[in-house]
């Protein structure tokens, strides 16, 4: 697919991104070794999202790098590289630490939806000396402190496999992980106020405290019968990022999206990157709501009228693809990287 196949090490901190990452830049041709969850991407342990097939297994690499820390990188996963990619948001150490010795290569600096002005500034020497940036979303550029950017390329999903919502179940269903142990992060009092009378369940490690909200973890496979199946999904998303993974998976589905608006998300803080509700037109791809009343109506408006939720989810799929498509975001990468 490329002229000029390149050796990768990618450094990650959230193991669905990096599976999805590593696929696509595996599918682009070049060679990709991950410094997470994926160093054995061919699969002898069990990992969140399905491993890659076709992508490469290093196991000299994979030995050297279960001798050290993450945040300390040997010569040896170094040298063999042309291109180092880090996926960081506020734990920026092990690109800080080992800059002296990774500068002279093609660094770049990856984001995730969890910086902070305090990342940004620790940033800013490593942006002077030849770091690159890869931005994940235009808010981004509101930090103070902003370091910035030599790209915007989105996170992505693949439409061939979020897909064919149907929405027979009448339930509003969430996934979030620790959910009531992050509380106001991650709006806990405004999903459960949302959905306790519709059926409403919470997917997600760390929720045994939901009580009977509580959906627990789930397969893959399983998640995506879900956001096949049920009517709505609620999305009040993670502080401080400005739009996750789940949300596009739904969005993508085509499960009719609630999302919280950004007056409600900045109740845990001023810093204004939220930024689902400018991505969704209001009662035609999704609804965006102020308060829980809101939201409870919304909900109720889906699971009684289907036909204006088939509407809303043919319009959210096509505006997802749009946005966040495979193919669009390959192109971004593949630019990139050229």
């Amino acid at each position: 697919m490329i002229e000029n196949k390149l050796s990768i090490y990618y450094h990650s901190e959230h193991a669905v991104l990096e599976q999805e990452e590593v696929q696509l830049l595996t599918d682009l041709g070049h060679d990709v070794f991950a410094n997470g969850s994926y160093n054995d991407p061919k699969g002898h342990f069990t990992l969140p999202r399905p491993h890659i097939k076709n992508a490469m297994f290093h196991p000299d690499l994979f030995e050297i790098s279960r001798k050290y820390p993450k945040t300390q990188i040997p010569k040896e996963l170094i040298e063999p590289f042309d291109v180092m990619i880090f996926m960081s948001g506020q734990h920026e150490a092990a690109l800080i630490t080992n800059w002296p010795n990774i500068k002279h290569k093609r660094v770049i600096w990856r984001t995730i939806g969890q910086c902070t002005e305090a990342t940004e500034s620790n940033i800013q020497k490593l942006r002077k000396e030849g770091l690159q940036i890869i931005r994940m979303s235009p808010k981004e550029t509101g930090f103070a402190n902003f370091a910035g950017s030599d790209a915007l390329i989105r996170f992505y999903k693949d439409p061939e496999i979020y897909k064919d919502w149907v929405g027979d179940k009448e339930r509003v269903i969430n996934f979030t992980q620790t959910l009531k142990g992050r509380r106001q992060f991650c709006h806990y009092d405004e999903v459960i106020g949302s959905i306790l009378d519709f059926g409403g369940l919470v997917y997600g490690s760390g929720n045994n405290d939901l009580g009977a909200l509580n959906g627990g973890e789930v397969t893959f496979e399983r998640q995506l019968e879900l956001y096949k199946e049920s009517r709505a999904y609620l999305y009040t998303g993670s502080w401080p990022a400005c739009y996750t993974l789940s949300f596009i998976e739904a969005w993508m589905t085509g499960i009719p999206v609630v999302a919280f608006s950004k007056a409600v998300t900045q109740n845990v803080s001023p810093l204004p990157f939220y930024e689902v509700d400018e991505l969704i037109t209001d009662g035609v791809d999704g609804f965006i709501v102020n308060t829980i009343q809101e939201a409870r109506q919304r909900i109720e408006l889906l699971i009684k009228d289907y036909d204006r939720a088939k509407v809303i989810s043919a319009n959210a799929r096509k505006k997802a693809i749009e946005m966040f498509g495979k193919k669009l975001i390959m192109e971004q990468w593949k630019g990139f990287l050229k």
